[in-house]
């Protein structure tokens, strides 16, 4: 566990160079969502995603570095090496979406303060929704896209990651349009019944679930690596 900390850690300052970086994005974010009062809304999701791609460069870091030879030649272990990534990224993750969570309401109320004719209300339960759906959908993105760094390193890994995801697009298109065109039926009022009662419980299960097999698939592909 003290291995695992200390790679954390090493993420952690190489993310130093970033904190003006992170400051003006969280500002614009903020006068973004201050522009209009449908932007408010996508305010988690932009935090979650901006954080979570941040997170992600620590992988080029270490390509360029070549750190993970040096790590290599320590007390420690793949296992630890590829454990310690998912933990920093799932709690950079974790991060973004406080950091919505809390700035959502505030320029909410910055914005009531600003237009005290147009109030907006404020929707905690919508909030903590559209925060889960960002923190599925940026965990979505890189529980296919690190197995392919550790697959095809840093730079064709996200290349990679992009052409599998615009496979699945395509895939869930394509799948739409049989639908439509062979007419079969759907009732979105049970649909939405459903999500209702169980959709917080299956993106919280999916989410771990996406990470721990993604986890397991990186793990694989880094062990059969030589260095």
């Amino acid at each position: 566990m003290k291995t695992i900390k200390g790679l954390i850690k090493k993420d952690i300052f190489n993310l130093a160079s970033y904190k003006m970086s992170l400051l003006i994005l969280l500002i614009c974010m903020c006068v973004m969502g201050m522009a209009s009062s449908s932007m408010v809304n996508y305010i988690p999701i932009i935090a979650i995603t901006m954080v979570g791609m941040i997170a992600l460069s620590t992988f080029s870091y270490d390509d360029i570095s070549k750190s993970n030879t040096y790590i290599l030649s320590l007390p420690t272990n793949k296992k630890e090496i590829v454990l310690s990534k998912y933990i920093f990224i799932i709690a950079m993750i974790i991060i973004g979406g406080i950091l919505g969570v809390i700035i959502t309401p505030i320029v909410i109320q910055i914005m009531n303060a600003i237009h005290p004719e147009e109030i907006i209300a404020v929707d905690f339960h919508a909030i903590f929704i559209t925060t889960l759906g960002g923190m599925f959908g940026i965990s979505l993105v890189e529980a296919i896209q690190i197995p392919s760094i550790y697959k095809w390193g840093a730079e064709k890994g996200r290349i990679q990651m992009f052409i599998l995801i615009f496979a699945l697009i395509l895939l869930i298109v394509g799948i739409g349009y049989l639908v439509t065109k062979i007419g079969i039926g759907i009732n979105m009022e049970m649909i939405q019944n459903f999500l209702d009662k169980f959709g917080i419980p299956i993106l919280i299960i999916s989410i771990i679930m996406m990470h721990y097999i993604s986890y397991k698939v990186s793990y694989k592909i880094y062990c059969k690596k030589e260095g």
